[in-house]
């Protein structure tokens, strides 16, 4: 990321200036919701238990480049790193550091090409891209420079904006939408004809979940900064500063109405088109690739459309990444011509731009990753860590992949879950297939642990559609209840997605003995 030397002097001030808020927050001489307000745009927060605190590391794009890499690893020996989390929005989360190590890294990570700035709060979020944009055969075209460049413009007005809430972004290479192009406050996609599609305004939340509302089919790669500022105009107009619940971009098409909001916002679209300034040149892809010899097979490889190279798919169950892994990564790609990871939203890492035998050698660094389709499954870091966490997501998660694996149940006979530990959606549960949200459920009069089921959700390109939400389930019964699902679509013999739909009212019978 290129920014001017400015900007980058007040961002180490912001920084001393942090320093000294979270060391307050340590004495106890600021509480934790103020706290929070001011630590959320540095990328931080603090955990369930006050001593310990989160750092996420901004990766426009999910780029995870080797230089990001080391960096990764240096900071896990240095400071005795011992939890890191894939998110869903394409970044690392370094988990239960000293207060005083936070600080520190943020100024190191600079030296690195990541800025934390604004990755969490009230901020224009990590921007996010298909993870196989640039190297995935079929796509439109690689849209994650345009990723970077509304990275690097959103974090020069930062400072000069002051939204309802946050704002998430996400560009769509046209063959995978994972990012969720469809329910982002904008989602471009990228067409065959070298245009962006651009839908705004969707998203998922405690208060409700919108897709978003199509208001352009043919946006110029090179006036994307102008639709960018348009949204950002039209938030601030429009959205809800007086109610946090009701602050985000969906809630302006109840207020609005779809075709009232569209009409707004392209209005601003002309209003910043007309003050001009931001038109981007042609922006090619981010690097040559370097061609590769030799062929290779197996269900984590995925083929570039660069001849000779290939993709390895690393899923660390739960996002959990083992934090000896960046340094052995680092090590196995150093050398490589553009060789790089990648942060995918489903919490998978991909390693790309790899000669087959290279390869090779990264599966055998990343055979401790998930084996089956049910354990390449999402959840949050769940209310062990999180301050606004209700249930233990990650516990799940575990427990159910346990229980799956011990019962034998064969691949494919359960399909991926999405599992986010309270309302907030941060493992984008209305999405999954199957999808869970932390809750509780009145057993004796008395509140116990729980998850509501959702059920046919989808985040495949053109089939984007929300789960209908319904049995509420007690945590301890869910992996019971998995189980009982995938031994039911096996004995029928057929795949999750053959079995949930032929066999409805059995599926249904089996979640009613849970209910």
């Amino acid at each position: 990321m290129t920014m001017d030397q400015k900007w980058l002097q007040t961002y180490r001030e912001e920084i001393e200036t942090f320093s000294g808020k979270i060391r307050d927050f340590q004495e106890g001489k600021i509480d934790r919701k103020d706290y929070k307000g001011c630590s959320g745009g540095m990328g931080s927060y603090a955990q369930r238990d006050p001593a310990k605190h989160m750092l996420r590391l901004r990766l426009p794009a999910g780029r995870l480049t080797a230089e990001r890499l080391k960096f990764l690893a240096d900071t896990v020996e240095k400071y005795g790193v011992q939890r890191m989390k894939l998110t869903t929005c394409e970044t690392v989360q370094l988990h239960d550091l000293a207060a005083e190590q936070v600080p520190a890294i943020l100024e190191e990570a600079m030296e690195a090409g990541i800025l934390c700035r604004g990755g969490g709060g009230d901020n224009p979020r990590n921007v996010m891209c298909s993870p196989l944009s640039g190297v995935q055969e079929g796509e439109s075209f690689d849209p994650s420079p345009y990723a970077a460049a509304v990275t690097d413009y959103l974090l020069s007005v930062c400072r000069e904006i002051h939204m309802p809430r946050k704002l998430k972004i996400a560009f769509s290479n046209g063959v995978d939408d994972s990012v969720h192009s469809a329910f982002r406050d904008m989602g471009f996609r990228a067409q065959a004809d070298g245009t962006f599609s651009l839908r705004i305004a969707g998203g998922l939340g405690a208060m409700g979940h919108r897709m978003g509302v199509l208001v352009d089919e043919a946006v110029r790669p090179r006036e994307v900064l102008y639709y960018v500022k348009a949204m950002v105009d039209t938030f601030c107009q429009h959205g809800n500063y007086e109610n946090r619940a009701k602050a985000r971009t969906r809630f302006m098409q109840d207020t609005l109405g779809p075709e009232g909001l569209k009409e707004a916002f392209l209005k601003n679209v002309e209003i910043a088109k007309a003050a001009g300034g931001l038109e981007l040149p042609r922006l090619e892809a981010l690097a040559d690739v370097c061609g590769g010899e030799g062929t290779l097979e197996h269900p984590r490889v995925i083929v570039q459309k660069q001849p000779g190279m290939y993709t390895v798919k690393y899923h660390p169950v739960g996002g959990l990444l083992p934090v000896e892994k960046p340094a052995q990564l680092y090590a196995a790609i150093q050398d490589l011509c553009n060789a790089e990871c990648r942060v995918g939203p489903d919490e998978t890492l991909y390693i790309i731009n790899l000669p087959a035998r290279r390869a090779e050698q990264v599966l055998a660094l990343t055979e401790d990753g998930a084996e089956t389709e049910f354990e390449y499954s999402v959840a949050c870091i769940g209310a062990a860590v999180c301050q606004q966490g209700v249930r233990d997501s990650q516990g799940l998660l575990q427990a159910a992949v346990q229980a799956v694996r011990e019962a034998g149940i064969p691949d494919g006979a359960l399909p991926r879950i999405r599992i986010s530990g309270c309302p907030s959606s941060c493992a984008a549960h209305q999405a999954g297939t199957i999808g869970f949200q932390g809750g509780v459920r009145l057993e004796d009069k008395k509140p116990q642990p729980a998850f509501r089921l959702f059920l046919d959700g989808s985040d495949a390109l053109d089939e984007a559609r929300f789960g209908e939400a319904g049995a509420v389930i007690l945590e301890k019964d869910i992996p019971a209840l998995l189980v009982e699902l995938g031994r039911a679509a096996a004995a029928a013999g057929q795949s999750w997605a053959q079995w949930s739909e032929s066999r409805r009212e059995d599926l249904n019978a089996i979640v009613a003995k849970y209910a």
